[in-house]
């Protein structure tokens, strides 16, 4: 199985992160060679690859530093199944029903779609020409044969070859896409209904037709008028899973988990003990006693067989303001030997994040508006006074690094955002400059109590 970061060094890993977040050398170089190292261990002898661990690590930092935007990236860029769960989710009080093992679950559930979506792309040439087929045959149906003799039957297998190939010309022209034909749907599958043990430990996902093998609704279809362009999608779709080996999905499925599977577990330091505390609060250690299996690697059993997830890198995060790393239970600490710190954002860096990424939030809104056939441009000033204003509020009131550029911009674009689109055929440009930005937030920003509600 070979991904897409096979051939990227843990530098060219950097690099391709560099393109989506800004700063975090630290975090990005550690995430690289985790990454780099998963290529390497399959490269090793069989007797040792087994032995080789994944160095899960732990970033710490406070919020909207890119802790989750990293793990995203790094999991996209190795085309992996990624996952990403709060670990404090697991202390609500009232929480029931689903243990930690569900994670691995979902794991494996996503790269089963992962794996089928690949599959369809694979056979959608031929799922389209099957479908077609398929429509030529509710427009022009195979009309049984009479006894006549064999030069009758000649002529009219001519004369339905060619009214064939002129209906097939119109599909491909598109002319007959909004023609209503009569398809046969199939009837909706009976509820999924989740059955959970006293203990909270194991969590099925039972489906009734399944167990009655069609029994309760007779494997039955209903007829439903539908245009030929959505006719076409359905027998796609039912086309695909004819020639999708979905023995073969699970296998891949399981194995990507298993080998290069990413769980990022946010919020750790909120089931860490904290370090003004003599005793650690008990709930918190039981979540992370019953994290600790899946970490150090253990067999969980989904609805497509067991999974091992000995090698599934974990990647952990927290701000870890009143408590440290070193005040979660000790086996854990020991399954997360990498830990990196990730800095602050600052003026500079709002700048940076701005104008830089691929994904830059003002090449976001020039995009949206762009629909609306409006032009957006911004002056460096503008800018960097935004940058300044997001700073500004950050330290004023609660830092939410990079999250506050969201607030500040919908607050300065949105008389933009609400007004209608000029007449068809016209643009209409707008420029913001410093003075614009500094008209639009500065009696929000200079009023701390107003900024807090609106920025």
């Amino acid at each position: 199985m070979s991904n897409n970061s096979d051939h990227l060094t843990p530098r060219e890993i950097v690099k391709e992160l560099d393109k989506y977040i800004i700063g975090q050398e630290n975090a990005k170089k550690s995430v690289a060679i985790a990454l780099r190292n998963r290529w390497r261990r399959r490269m090793v002898a069989e007797d040792i690859r087994e032995e080789i661990m994944p160095n899960n690590i732990i970033m710490i930092g406070p919020t909207g530093v890119g802790k989750t935007e990293i793990a995203r990236r790094l999991a996209s860029l190795a085309d992996a199944p990624f996952i990403k769960v709060e670990a404090s989710k697991f202390t609500e009080v009232g929480y029931v029903g689903r243990d930690v093992e569900s994670i691995v679950r979902d794991l494996v559930d996503l790269a089963v779609n992962m794996v089928k979506e690949r599959c369809s792309e694979e056979v959608r040439e031929k799922a389209e020409k099957l479908a077609g087929d398929r429509i030529l045959d509710l427009l022009l149906p195979p009309v049984a044969k009479k006894p006549v003799s064999p030069g009758e039957n000649g002529q009219q297998e001519e004369r339905r070859t060619k009214t064939r190939d002129k209906l097939s010309d119109q599909l491909l022209t598109g002319h007959l896409e909004d023609r209503l034909v009569e398809v046969d749907v199939p009837v909706e599958r009976s509820p999924m209904i989740e059955i959970f043990t006293p203990q909270g430990m194991e969590e099925m996902g039972i489906n009734i037709q399944e167990i009655f093998g069609g029994v309760m609704s007779g494997g039955r279809s209903k007829k439903r008028k539908v245009t030929i362009n959505e006719a076409r999608t359905i027998f796609q779709q039912e086309e695909s899973r004819k020639l999708i080996d979905m023995d073969n999905v699970v296998k891949e499925a399981l194995k990507m988990v298993e080998e290069s599977g990413i769980v990022f577990v946010d919020e750790i330091d909120k089931i860490a003990g904290e370090s003004s505390h003599d005793t650690i609060d008990v709930s918190r250690e039981g979540v992370q006693r019953d994290i600790l299996p899946i970490v150090e690697g253990s067999n969980v059993m989904t609805k497509y067989g067991m999974v091992k997830t000995d090698h599934v890198l974990f990647i952990a995060a927290g701000a870890f303001h009143s408590s440290k790393p070193s005040d979660l239970i000790p086996e854990l600490q020991g399954r997360f030997p990498i830990r990196v710190e990730l800095d602050s954002l600052g003026e500079e860096e709002f700048y940076r994040i701005l104008t830089e990424p691929r994904n830059a939030l003002i090449k976001q809104y020039q995009a949206l508006l762009n629909a609306d056939r409006i032009s957006l441009a911004f002056t460096t000033g503008a800018l960097r006074e935004i940058a300044s204003c997001a700073d500004k509020v950050n330290k004023k009131t609660e830092n939410i690094g990079a999250r506050r550029l969201h607030t500040i911009m919908t607050t300065l674009l949105e008389n933009i955002l609400f007004e209608d689109p000029p007449k068809e055929g016209t643009i209409r440009k707008i420029r913001i400059t410093k003075d614009m930005v500094r008209t639009e937030l500065n009696d929000i920003i200079s009023d701390e109590d107003l900024s807090r509600y609106i920025l």
